[in-house]
């Protein structure tokens, strides 16, 4: 089964449980995939629910900050709901070791070296984490590792 037709199993039992706080988010998950799949006309791969999935996280998270800083906590909460619901469509994510050796391998087989060299270092992290892990926080790892 594929993760969009997971998503739409998903809401379809959220339905029957009248889980409404879970079914608003699984319908607003499934617009932004229908969203762009009529965009550009194709049909989602698991990757690209996935690319998707993130951005959608991503964008809570940030509304999050932003209510949390506005003293919305009773809005901040209705996000973090909808980020846990998010989350369940990602991949094991990976842990602090994994991301540690990806970035070591990738600086390593990077001719480059300094803060010159974080293009390159990101896209071959991205490709290996993609998924599994904040990339803001391995952007982060990367221009620490880049600067010692």
């Amino acid at each position: 089964m594929s993760l969009k037709q997971q998503i739409t199993e998903d809401m379809k039992t959220a339905m029957r449980a009248k889980d409404s706080k879970k079914l608003s988010a699984v319908r607003m998950l499934l617009a932004a995939l229908k969203q762009v799949e009529v965009d550009r006309r194709i049909e989602l791969t698991d990757a690209d629910v996935i690319s998707i999935v993130e951005k959608e996280l991503k964008k809570r998270r940030d509304s999050i900050q932003q209510y949390r800083a506005a003293k919305r906590d009773d809005l901040a909460d209705g996000e973090e709901f909808e980020a846990s619901v998010l989350s369940a469509y990602l991949p094991q994510q990976a842990d602090a070791d994994e991301i540690a050796e990806v970035i070591a391998a990738a600086v390593a087989g990077c001719e480059a070296s300094g803060p010159a060299a974080m293009g390159k270092v990101m896209a071959a992290v991205k490709a290996k984490l993609a998924g599994r892990a904040d990339m803001t926080q391995v952007s982060a790892a990367v221009k620490a590792r880049l600067a010692a």
